[in-house]
């Protein structure tokens, strides 16, 4: 079985994010990018499908400039086996990385999509149920825990009151929770080898895909400054001040 695996090139999680000063965005000039998490999660997931023996070749794919590449590298360096480029200057939102995941899927034909539950530069999870949409495909979101038993998946899904588990027929999209499971650090000997390894780079028009925008950001601000809290002596000045002050009560 062929596994398909989505991954972003976001900010990294450890960088402090600053917006720009005219407003217009975040700031990614000189900024380190990496992986976004959960799609670490995917790929680590699809590598383990495949040393258990049901997966049998993994490509990773990623949308956007021409700096995605180390992004697909970092994924072979994990056990990918090939990735594939769709190489564009256009901001990409979420259904038009769906509509060019879409054609993608249908020329690779895999028999398992996974995908990050969203990225962490946007927050919009959307494309994993978008593509499912558009594919016509089963989708188990939220994955905590995945099992393939010959054309099923078994998969464990994290919700508001708790986990449910449901069976689904493949080929099928999942996207990954936090808790499925702990991406690996590439070995030296491992990043060398996905030097080798061979990435394939083409335009949305190759895919018959116009990822044009369909929203305009008018103005992105910083969240506003905490407010420094304050000491009081008694519950009764706390429940006066929580109910004259804060209105919360």
């Amino acid at each position: 079985m062929k596994v398909l695996v989505a991954v972003k090139r976001v900010v990294d999680y450890n960088v402090k994010i600053r917006v720009k000063a005219d407003k217009t965005g975040v700031e990614t000039a000189n900024v380190k990018m990496s992986m976004n998490p959960f799609d670490e999660i995917g790929v680590e997931e699809a590598v383990r499908l495949k040393e258990a023996g049901v997966a049998t070749e993994i490509v990773a794919v990623s949308l956007g400039v021409p700096q995605c590449q180390e992004t697909i590298r970092t994924a072979l360096a994990m056990g990918a086996d090939r990735g594939i480029l769709v190489e564009t200057d256009q901001v990409l939102e979420p259904l038009a990385v769906a509509k060019l995941l879409k054609a993608v899927v249908e020329k690779e034909q895999p028999g398992l999509v996974v995908l990050g539950k969203q990225a962490i530069d946007d927050d919009a999870n959307q494309t994993g149920q978008m593509l499912a949409a558009l594919l016509g495909w089963p989708q188990a979101t939220f994955a905590s825990k995945l099992a393939i038993d010959g054309d099923k998946a078994d998969v464990t899904r994290e919700v508001d009151g708790g986990l449910e588990t449901i069976r689904i027929p493949l080929p099928a999209i999942v996207t990954t929770d936090l808790r499925l499971n702990e991406p690996r650090y590439a070995s030296l000997p491992n990043i060398m080898k996905a030097k080798k390894k061979p990435i394939e780079t083409v335009k949305p028009a190759d895919l018959g895909v116009d990822p044009a925008p369909r929203l305009v950001t008018l103005k992105v601000e910083e969240p506003a400054k905490r407010q420094a809290g304050i000491k009081v002596k008694t519950v009764a000045e706390l429940v006066d001040k929580l109910k004259t002050e804060a209105r919360v009560i």
